[in-house]
């Protein structure tokens, strides 16, 4: 065979991201009961709390300012686009850090065929696919709990995904290069939880001051969140959420970019 093995030149097998992938799954597939409660249980409450329970009375109030749907109807889409913000931020965080630190699964990889970008881009599709499992559970709860009001629903799945995507990528290229665990308790404190209150989710951006209202029109989360109750509610303004996915996937194209560059840094020998 020339110029490679098996047949491929240069000699490297295809495949290699999906090898890294699937040891993400056999590790998954040992440790999937701990993430019942953040996966499963977590946001069945959290609906049912914010939609039904906090929602009662805000519905009994008025829902003019949320544009004369009811509280559940206007939260659930963002709830649906938070999780899976949250969800990325989880498993490109720690996860990768520990990787390389504690676990060492990124080292033990560094002794097999994988190049970095391949560890990188397996590992990434192992927390595409958790932002999935989780944005597919929270779909099928606004559902049950008629939190949808159009067909178009069933679109705010992926555009969830998306919005996880948005996230992982680029934090993971950020958390492979970390030397200590205490800088995510930033990210968590001064992004997540700014995000999570100021970029619509729980109530309009429109009733915040000019310029914050501004700055949550740039941040991913509210992109993920406009996007996601716009196909939830079927009030769904084309040009406006195709800026919401370029937007989105230029983030996403982003960290994929990046994740490349820091992980050949951190992981090439």
């Amino acid at each position: 065979m020339v110029g490679g093995v098996g047949g491929v030149p240069g000699g490297r097998p295809p495949g290699l991201a999906l090898r890294a992938f699937q040891c993400w799954m056999t590790v998954y597939r040992r440790i999937w009961r701990s993430s019942i409660w953040s996966s499963v249980l977590g946001p069945l409450f959290y609906l049912g709390a914010l939609g039904l329970g906090l929602g009662t009375l805000v519905n009994r109030n008025g829902t003019a300012n949320l544009g004369g749907v009811s509280y559940l109807a206007f939260v659930a889409p963002a709830i649906l686009a938070s999780g899976a913000m949250n969800a990325a931020m989880s498993e490109a965080s720690y996860p990768v850090f520990g990787s390389v630190k504690w676990n060492k699964i990124y080292i033990a990889a560094q002794a097999s065929p994988l190049r970095p970008g391949d560890i990188f881009r397996g590992h990434l599709m192992f927390m595409t696919m958790r932002i999935a499992m989780n944005a597919a559970l929270v779909t099928m709860y606004m559902w049950a709990f008629g939190a949808t009001q159009s067909a178009w629903a069933v679109l705010g799945w992926p555009a969830a995904t998306l919005t996880g995507l948005a996230f992982a990528a680029p934090i993971a290229a950020w958390a492979v290069t970390l030397k200590i665990e205490t800088s995510f308790a930033y990210l968590f404190r001064f992004g997540m939880m700014p995000l999570m209150l100021f970029s619509g989710t729980f109530f309009p951006v429109s009733q915040l001051p000019g310029f914050l209202r501004l700055l949550a029109y740039v941040t991913p989360l509210w992109q993920g969140v406009d996007l996601c109750r716009m196909l939830s509610l079927g009030d769904v303004d084309l040009p406006r959420a195709l800026i919401h996915v370029t937007y989105l996937a230029a983030l996403s194209g982003f960290g994929i970019w990046a994740g490349v560059r820091t992980y050949r840094r951190r992981l090439y020998v």
